[in-house]
């Protein structure tokens, strides 16, 4: 018998451009266990690898959580080597989120914390409904964030920022965590799944070829410096300039029409 998916896969629009990741694990309000990173990083690398998607939305099923972190009681008990284990397939799922080439949306309402927080962190953009509770509470159970977070987190916000929250494990209000950049907008309890829904069906409208360029540019002109970073960008601009989608785009200008959008 397959096992339970504990991911569940949607496609919005016409075309099925966005495409809806619904973490659904909600008897243990969606912890992240071995196997559920699994399923995360096979199905964000198909999705990756599928030309017709132009923007992925993370949202739970669960209305009291959109992931509390790591399945502690998975992890009670393992030895050392099953620890290592563990680690090599969790890291893989939060990059599976990360490394998606097309911008990711997180829709977050109740309890984003820990390896939660880090899926949400490791979206382009987050949506936050304003009962939402965001953390990285890891250093009060003896570990600190491993799913990116003391690295997404400071280039979000800023390391001493970073850092208070870090070391205190402290958990933020949805309206905290505006406020300090940790959420890029805020939207009445409910809401989010909706608000970000719509900012990816937006993106989905504009040209494939170049949001991905534009968002592999910024990805990857990060941390370096100007001069390197606008290297990147030339690469990604030839890249995009002579593709199918810039004549369609320049001629459905032109002719005063809606681009369609060859993807090429």
């Amino acid at each position: 018998m397959d096992a339970p998916t504990m991911l569940q896969v949607i496609r919005h629009g016409e075309g099925g451009h966005v495409v809806e990741l619904s973490l659904d694990r909600p008897g243990s309000m969606n912890a992240i266990s071995t196997a559920f990173s699994e399923e995360i990083t096979a199905t964000t690398a198909a999705l990756g690898a599928d030309p017709s998607v132009r923007a992925v939305v993370v949202t739970s099923t669960h209305d009291r959580a959109f992931c509390v972190g790591a399945d502690l009681k998975e992890r009670n008990g393992f030895t050392d080597a099953q620890m290592m284990d563990h680690r090599l397939v969790s890291r893989l799922a939060y990059r599976g989120v990360l490394d998606l080439p097309v911008p990711a949306v997180a829709a977050v309402e109740g309890y984003a914390l820990g390896g939660g927080m880090e899926i949400a962190l490791s979206c382009d953009l987050v949506v936050a409904g304003e009962r939402a509770t965001l953390g990285l509470p890891e250093v009060g159970v003896g570990v600190i964030p491993g799913g990116g977070g003391t690295q997404l987190l400071t280039r979000r916000v800023g390391w001493s920022r970073a850092a208070s929250m870090i070391f205190t494990a402290r958990r933020l209000t949805a309206a905290e965590a505006r406020d300090l950049g940790v959420v890029d907008e805020l939207v009445p309890a409910g809401d989010a799944r909706d608000r970000a829904l719509q900012i990816a069906t937006g993106i989905a409208a504009n040209s494939p070829v170049a949001v991905r360029n534009a968002k592999k540019a910024m990805r990857l002109g990060q941390g370096t410096d100007l001069a390197a970073g606008l290297e990147i960008e030339d690469g990604c601009w030839r890249a995009t300039a002579f593709s199918r989608d810039r004549a369609e785009g320049v001629a459905a200008f032109v002719e005063k029409r809606t681009p369609a959008w060859p993807g090429t």
